[in-house]
Parts: structure tokens; C-alpha cells; sequence
């Protein structure tokens, strides 16, 4: 066993040497948000979407926008609004007079990584024209099934719910996406950084220092990733105190709870706990890796009760409270 996870750990070596690479690149725009940034390679490498939240002003649109330039693949970004129609997504079928019929336009969703800038502000049945393409990896238009390129990933961001002109995504499309990710205010530090950055004659450049091929071998290599029975046991519990907070000693959680993780939480706890050892360059996964990347895998999979919402708690609150209870092995 261990001579495996040695020969996993030379392999792992070699193909995430390009990791540093893509975040020094990254962060010649990008001041801080190191975490933001880890896990949108996370969602890259785990072929998983990534829901990035926060107020407007703190770089989610301008992250994506910069890893993409990073990496040689193909990008589009839809600004979402209340006027947006499906087809201005996934595209449409059109008339071609010389031809004498419909021939497919395909639409932005057509790249290897998708902005979807305020995805929150377009309505359910605009938001609702993503599942396909997210879970599938394909695109109906009329008859006629499209696969999407490889890799495909759909880079969400939303501002609070609570503002103005939102709308809440229906369960099941939030559930699609591997990691919720909130973003919080830079520190003091950082924000001088910005300013000063910002604010000079001339902006850095990023050019394109990884390319897709790298990413589908790297996306190869993290799923072999020695992750032990103990560590399975441990995100199975995990995911199981959400759904039955009782049987883990958590009585007074299971009436703010509603609807526990769905079974891709343990999925995501899986691939992404094996990705963030990935990128510390590590071949076995580790207890801290869960739980690394537990709170951007569960949160948006625990639906609370209404008694949850009067007293005012919040789903990184019960999501806590379970780390907090399962013993870790």
C-alpha cells in the first residue's frame, strides 16, 4: 500500500507542477481570494460547477474572467437578466432560405468554461435552461442532441438574495452545482493592494499557461488519489448527520432541518477532498481535506426548516455543528 501511494504521489508530483504556474498567473490581477481561487480549480478539476456569492465589488466576475484567460481554452460569459430567454443560452434552430431548413445556431453555452455572471437575476425558466448543459454535458436544440466541449465547466456568480432584482434558484439546479463558494471583503492590506493596482496607467496582462490537455490529464490523476476506508466512512457520516441528525447525536439540529445533503454530496466530498490534496501535491487524502472544502460542498444541500429561518440559523451554522459532532478519524 504504501509503495502505491508513493508511486501516486511521484505521478501527482509531476502533473500539478502546473498549478503554481496558473496561480501566479491568476494573481498578477487578482489580489488575495486565495481560497475563491483554489476552489474554482477545485470545480475545474473535478469536473465540477462552481456557485461563487457575494456583494457586488469583490472580483468574482473578474476571477473567472482572468483563470480563463489562464488556461488555452474557450470562454464565454452571459450576463444574466430579467429579459433573458433559453435560447439565448443554449442557442436556437433557424431558417436558411438556400438550404430550405432549419439548421442549429448554437449558442454561448458552446465553450470549455461559462460565465454566468448574476445567474440570480433571470428568472427560474431562464435558469432552468442550464441543467441540461450542466449535468448532461449537451445541448438539444429541436431534434438534434449536441455534446458540449471538454472540459465544460459552468462558472456561476450571484449577489445576497436579499437584494433587489433577484430571484432564488430553484433547488434542484443549486444541487448541480459541486461548490458554493461565499466571497468576503478583502483585508485592509489587500485593499490597498487593489487600489494601488487598479488605479496605475497600465493593467497586467494574463496569457494562456495551461492548456486543456493538462487539465483532462490532471482531472485523470486526481481521481487517483488514495483516499482511505476510514476517510470514505468519515464523508459518509458526514453527509448521513444532515439528513438524520438523531443518530448522531444531534437532536436538537433535526427539526431545523428540513432536507438533508443528496447523495452528490458525497460525490463532491469525494472528488473535491481528493482535488485540494491534489493541489497541496499530495497522493492520499487527509481528514483537513474534508474538511477544507465541506463547507463549500454541503451548504447549499442542507435545506433548513422554516423554525431554522425564524430563529435565524444558517445552513454554515448546522453544516458546523456536524463537523463539530462526527468524530473525525
Amino acid at each position: 500500500m504504501h509503495e502505491e501511494i508513493r508511486a501516486i504521489s511521484e505521478l501527482i508530483e509531476e502533473e500539478s507542477a502546473f498549478v503554481e504556474l496558473l496561480l501566479s498567473e491568476v494573481h498578477k490581477v487578482i489580489v488575495g481570494q486565495k481560497r475563491m481561487v483554489e476552489r474554482l480549480i477545485v470545480g475545474l478539476l473535478c469536473d465540477g460547477h462552481v456557485l461563487l456569492e457575494g456583494v457586488p465589488g469583490l472580483a468574482k466576475t473578474m476571477t473567472i474572467t482572468t483563470l480563463a484567460r489562464s488556461i488555452q481554452a474557450s470562454f464565454s460569459r452571459i450576463q444574466f437578466t430579467p429579459d433573458l430567454l433559453p435560447a439565448d443560452l443554449t442557442g436556437t434552430l433557424i431558417w436558411d432560405p438556400e438550404q430550405r431548413e432549419f439548421i442549429p445556431k448554437r449558442g454561448p453555452v458552446f465553450a470549455n468554461i461559462v460565465l454566468a455572471d448574476e445567474v440570480n437575476r433571470a428568472p427560474a425558466k431562464v435558469q432552468s435552461a442550464l441543467l441540461e448543459s450542466m449535468q448532461e454535458r449537451q445541448v438539444t436544440l429541436g431534434d438534434t442532441t449536441f455534446p458540449l466541449p471538454k472540459p465544460f465547466l459552468v462558472m456561476a456568480t450571484q449577489n445576497p438574495i436579499e437584494q433587489e432584482g433577484t430571484y432564488p434558484l430553484p433547488e434542484a439546479q443549486v444541487d448541480r452545482f459541486m461548490l458554493y463558494v461565499k466571497i468576503s471583503y478583502p483585508t485592509k492590506e489587500e485593499e490597498r493592494t487593489i487600489m494601488e493596482r487598479m488605479t496605475e496607467a497600465s493593467a497586467a496582462e494574463v496569457t494562456g499557461v495551461v492548456s486543456t490537455e493538462q487539465i483532462e490529464r490532471a482531472k485523470k490523476v486526481v481521481r487517483q488519489v488514495y483516499i482511505d476506508d476510514k476517510i470514505k466512512s468519515y464523508i459518509i457520516d458526514l453527509v448521513q448527520a444532515t439528513r438524520d441528525p438523531k443518530s448522531y447525536g444531534l437532536k436538537d439540529l433535526a427539526p431545523l432541518v428540513r432536507y438533508g445533503a443528496s447523495p452528490r454530496a458525497s460525490i463532491a466530498l469525494n472528488l473535491a477532498a481528493r482535488a485540494h490534496a491534489f493541489l497541496r501535491h499530495r497522493g492520499f487524502v487527509t481528514p483537513d481535506d474534508v474538511k477544507n472544502v465541506g463547507y463549500d460542498v454541503l451548504r447549499h444541500r442542507v435545506i433548513l426548516s422554516f423554525e431554522a429561518e425564524a430563529e435565524e440559523i444558517s445552513q454554515d451554522d448546522v453544516v458546523q455543528r456536524v463537523f463539530d459532532k462526527v468524530p473525525v478519524p
